[in-house]
């Protein structure tokens, strides 16, 4: 889906392409979906085809083929435009999906997370083709600092002024925002500031922080708090520490090593092995040293500097962070999280949850079925599944409903 599929037909440039053929898959959930929604009293065809189309959704984001009969409610064929939005705070590229029918679809704004590809990030392009090919239009602006690593409040104005940009294009409507993983906290903060509110209808944030700080104490002592005071343990990844890590690079090496470490954490995160190989053999054998020390975010002296860091900045993450924001906030929320990710860990979720007016929080789901914010959560149950197709056909509902 960090930071992704539902068509069956798909143009790009006036060129259409079948999506794959029918196969058997788990008939079982898609009987427990359909019982689930009679069961919870959602009678009627509206609420049953948004079901099916959240199952088609969460199968194609997972790479899963879906079933000839129920292609047929989720086979919108779309178009795939690149554009450059002139927003208030600077030009940035951005990328629209747009059902050929219905003429006057809801429109959704879709936020990558941390990673360099941005837009272009394939799990992103096919979660944005599966929801446009649901009847819903779908903008995703890049956001030029979090594709660089870069947690900071630029993005804030991005995703408010992208909002407003879209709202705009969708008759002065409102729309929805979906955030995913660090985007879907800023998303938040964009939703809680005045001058964009207007244009927000709902925010969705997807394995989204509430504290940056806390979050940053967590990659040191693998424990993030509760709101009820209980601790969430969990050794964390070591890729949210490389990402402090490239953020303050010249707070953990010399100012003249900079530049050369540097080069290494890039090709670590942009996943180029050979690239760090080579960035690696260009260093001295002190520079060396210091990259090979900040990539084991495990080693004692990685984590003090971690900790120094954190105390540096303690203001900096304050201000993009949710945390203290959301009291009065009159916009929608949908939180998703997974059980056991190890990025930004679930406790955000509990906190943001907590921190919401009860007006405004309309559904909270934390479950096994996603680790950060891929579908490939480890055993889940039918009943696990099932949530999660409930959770997304709830934010369906929320796009549709104009």
């Amino acid at each position: 889906m960090d930071d992704d599929g539902c068509s069956t037909a798909h143009e790009s440039d006036g060129r259409r392409t079948a999506v794959p053929g029918p196969a058997t898959r788990r008939w079982w959930l898609i009987l427990a979906s359909a019982g689930a929604v009679i069961l919870l009293g959602f009678a009627g065809w509206p609420w049953m085809r948004v079901h099916l189309q959240s199952l088609a959704v969460l199968d194609l984001v997972a790479g899963r083929p879906v079933p000839s009969w129920m292609r047929r409610f989720v086979s919108e064929p779309i178009r795939v435009r690149d554009l450059e939005l002139p927003l208030a705070s600077g030009t940035v590229r951005a990328r629209l999906y747009t059902p050929v029918q219905p003429k006057d679809a809801p429109a959704v704004l879709l936020l990558h997370g941390v990673h360099y590809l941005g837009i272009d990030e394939p799990r992103l392009e096919s979660f944005a083709t599966a929801m446009a090919s649901c009847g819903i239009r779908v903008l995703t602006p890049e956001l030029p600092d979090i594709k660089d690593y870069h947690v900071g409040p630029n993005s804030i104005a991005t995703i408010g002024e992208s909002a407003e940009w879209l709202a705009h294009a969708n008759r002065g409507r409102p729309v929805g925002v979906m955030g995913l993983s660090f985007s879907g906290g800023l998303a938040l903060v964009a939703a809680a500031e005045p001058q964009y509110q207007p244009d927000i209808r709902f925010v969705v944030a997807v394995g989204s922080e509430d504290e940056m700080s806390r979050v940053a104490e967590y990659y040191e002592t693998g424990e993030d708090e509760r709101p009820d005071g209980s601790e969430e343990k969990l050794p964390p990844h070591d890729y949210g520490a490389l990402v402090l890590e490239y953020e303050h690079l010249g707070e953990f090496v010399p100012a003249a090593d900079v530049a050369a470490v540097r080069s290494v954490l890039r090709a670590h995160l942009y996943e180029d092995p050979a690239g760090e190989r080579l960035a690696l053999e260009r260093l001295t054998a002190e520079q060396s040293a210091e990259a090979r020390a900040l990539m084991d975010t495990t080693l004692p002296a990685t984590r003090t500097a971690l900790e120094r860091v954190d105390a540096n900045h303690t203001k900096d993450m304050a201000a993009v962070s949710p945390h203290g924001k959301l009291a009065d906030l009159k916009v929608p929320v949908y939180l998703l999280h997974g059980a056991a990710d190890n990025v930004i860990p679930a406790a955000e979720t509990q906190w943001v949850a907590s921190e919401l007016p009860k007006s405004a929080l309309k559904a909270v789901l934390i479950t096994p079925v996603l680790s950060h914010v891929n579908l490939n959560g480890a055993g889940p149950s039918a009943m696990d599944q099932l949530r999660l197709v409930h959770f997304f056909a709830l934010v369906l509902h929320a796009a549709e409903v104009q």
